[in-house]
């Protein structure tokens, strides 16, 4: 049904007219109508168009197992030329008419059929929400949500975090700071305190550092277990910005007032989250829709605080006390994430493709996107409306089939993963939800992941390997992947993953570890060992994980062994296919050219072994051997000496500055503190450096 609004207001169909039989457009008018609206907003002008196109509705089956019928893509703004009262469709007069009543019973079109505007019904057209949705106070509280805030006052405030966490991270990590002695309980219970800190200051700095931190929560091969658990927490911790602010931005980015693009609207938000929120709606049409309001000023903010971050990440980079990590690397993967989530036309792209990568599936709904009402930061979705997955009372008075809920969980992420290849990188509870037919419904399209083909083909080897328990092609398969740096001897690497697939299937299918347990000695071998898994793998991980967490909660026997066994029985099927026929034998022609590279190389290798043990019988070799442990022992208690003048000429100066303060010598006084101050940076620098040299020993 295509309706025509005219200035500000609209026109309504009447009952009768809306029973009328829908006929296709298509095939009834050759050009869509146009006409250009005379409203401003700043700088911003629309053009408004009619088009048919396909959608779909709960009546009639179809595409995606749901149903199928006519949408008007916009609705018309009357054009004032002058002619009080009259509508001009394509260059000609006319009385405003409802879309439907273009069309006869007979399917001709008919210019003259007139339908009266009714009035709007007081009444809403929204039902209330599936179940209550809490949304935390509004934003304004917080020094972020100013538009107008200070460049320099934020960089101020990221560093002054940054610093923080630093001060706390080295308290922890310090084994003299620990009152009765350093045991692992109590860095334990001092991480998770210092964790808890991180999780609050991060909601204070706003949608920057929330979403860093909602990714950050994915990589257990960078930070502590405690963080991770600690920074997961943020998924429902969000303040909403008013809805009058939200009324603004929708109009100023769609060029156009609320009352003329939508019928209704609902000012209180159902979803709030670290870069918008999200509010229902009606169109003129009587579709019920979703509008996802991107925060103001976010860009601005984004802008900001990644170039702060980009200068710690390459102090992280150079500083040996953090590592080996690819600090850089990792900024560059986040921020890229950070600039497509808040870019919503790239949102839209995606929900349509992964629309269409699931319309063959029945049991998958995606909601359809309504790009004549979207832009770069407001995007409008069909209203989908649904039962969280982890609902289980919900779930339970509906009479839903829990168990067949959990393996289509699993089953629909692992033909993202295996089969197109384009997954949703973000599946917790909050972006899934069951329908009344106990389809699973996917919402929040800004965070995906892509797996190339040459990736899926090293993925499929990969399998294969572990499939074989073969550790070398394991090795060379992570290689490939850019998952393992070849750096040096991989010999422990080797030994480690060997370890690794060992333990893993050796084990009886009762003993069978979890996914999540998995993931957990993937990173613990990758914190001792030169692996950097790229942000897709930990977000394959993470994925399937939670969805693993969510099968147990749905049912208690679930076992994602069962799910998978016919996709990885397929997989393997595939790969014995491809061994059996030419790939067979291009590995024969590669082990061949192998094996003649070593003979042609191994007379030159004979004669350097000559040429050394010639040296060693002659004396010309000459081995030097220096005692190094006993100069780390040395430097170690050099380190420490310096460290105890430090303390004593710190606590020194510190009661100094007590004294001169308690009788009146202010200046003297914060000169002393200052000293004392300085002093006890220089032990904390000792410490430091006391601790770099134990960890070396450790590697040896």
């Amino acid at each position: 049904m295509a309706a025509l609004l005219a200035s500000q207001s609209c026109c309504y169909v009447s009952e009768t007219a809306r029973t009328t039989k829908a006929i296709g457009f298509s095939s009834s008018l050759e050009n869509p109508f146009t006409v250009e609206s005379t409203h401003s907003f700043g700088t911003k002008s629309k053009r408004f168009r009619i088009e048919m196109r396909q959608s779909e509705s709960p009546s009639k089956p179809g595409i995606n197992g749901r149903s199928v019928k006519m949408v008007p893509a916009s609705e018309v703004v009357k054009r004032k030329n002058g002619m009080n009262n009259v509508n001009k469709v394509n260059g000609s007069a006319g009385k405003v008419v409802n879309g439907a009543s273009l069309v006869n019973m007979n399917g001709a079109a008919s210019s003259s059929t007139l339908v009266k505007p009714q009035k709007q019904k007081p009444e809403s057209f929204l039902p209330p929400p599936v179940e209550g949705v809490r949304v935390l106070p509004s934003d304004e509280g917080f020094s972020w949500a100013d538009e107008n805030y200070s460049s320099f006052q934020r960089s101020v405030d990221v560093w002054s975090f940054v610093l923080a966490l630093r001060i706390r991270v080295l308290f922890d990590n310090a084994k003299w700071a620990y009152i009765g002695g350093f045991t692992e309980e109590k860095q334990k219970s001092r991480r998770r305190e210092t964790a808890s800190w991180l999780r609050e200051s991060v909601l204070q700095l706003g949608p920057t550092f929330i979403k860093l931190g909602q990714l950050s929560s994915t990589r257990s091969d960078l930070f502590p277990r405690e963080f991770v658990d600690e920074l997961s927490k943020l998924q429902d911790r969000v303040p909403a910005f008013s809805p009058e602010k939200a009324r603004r931005f929708i109009e100023t980015e769609l060029g156009a007032p609320i009352s003329v693009m939508y019928k209704e609207f609902e000012d209180q938000p159902i979803a709030a989250a670290s870069l918008g929120q999200v509010h229902r709606a009606v169109l003129h049409n009587g579709e019920k829709v979703v509008v996802k309001v991107q925060r103001p000023g976010l860009k601005k903010l984004f802008d900001i605080d990644l170039q702060n971050l980009k200068l710690i990440a390459e102090y992280f980079q150079k500083s040996e006390s953090f590592g080996t990590n690819d600090w850089v690397g990792i900024y560059e993967e986040c921020a890229t994430i950070l600039y497509q989530e808040i870019d919503y036309i790239n949102e839209a792209k995606n929900a349509d493709k992964f629309r269409r990568d699931f319309r063959n599936i029945s049991w998958v709904r995606v909601p359809l996107v309504y790009w004549d009402y979207s832009a770069m930061k407001v995007l409008t979705l069909e209203y989908v409306p649904g039962i969280k997955i982890n609902k289980l009372e919900a779930l339970a008075a509906r009479g839903y089939n829990r168990s067949r809920i959990a393996s289509r969980a699993i089953e629909a992420y692992l033909i993202q993963i295996l089969k197109t290849g384009f997954f949703h990188a973000d599946p917790h509870p909050g972006n899934l939800a069951i329908d009344v037919d106990e389809s699973i419904i996917y919402y929040d399209f800004g965070m995906m992941g892509e797996i190339k083909t040459f990736t899926r083909t090293r993925l499929l080897d990969l399998f294969y390997s572990v499939y074989e328990k073969d550790a070398k092609k394991v090795m060379q398969n992570l290689i490939d992947l850019e998952a393992l740096q070849p750096t040096g001897d991989l010999s422990s690497v080797r030994r480690s993953i060997q370890f690794f697939l060992d333990n893993l299937l050796s084990q009886s299918p009762d003993q069978q570890q979890t996914l999540a347990a998995i993931g957990e000695d993937l990173f613990a071998i990758s914190q001792d060992q030169p692996f950097r898994f790229p942000s897709t793998f930990t977000f394959v991980i993470r994925a399937f994980s939670t969805l693993e967490g969510i099968g147990y909660i749905l049912d208690p026997d679930f076992s994602f062994v069962k799910v998978a066994a016919p996709y990885a029985q397929e997989l393997l099927d595939l790969k014995q296919k491809q061994n059996s026929g030419t790939q067979l034998v291009q590995q024969i022609r590669k082990q061949a050219d192998d094996a003649r590279s070593s003979t042609l190389s191994m007379p030159y290798r004979v004669q350097r072994i000559e040429e050394f043990v010639k040296e060693l019988d002659s004396g010309d070799l000459k081995l030097r051997v220096r005692v190094l442990e006993s100069e780390r022992a040395a430097r170690k208690a050099t380190i420490l000496q310096m460290a105890t003048m430090y303390t004593v000429l710190g606590g020194t100066l510190l009661n100094i500055g007590v004294t001169f303060s308690n009788q009146g010598s202010q200046l003297v006084a914060n000169g002393s503190f200052v000293g004392a101050g300085i002093f006890m940076l220089l032990v904390l620098r000792s410490m430091q450096r006391v601790n770099k040299l134990d960890k070396f020993e450790k590697m040896i």
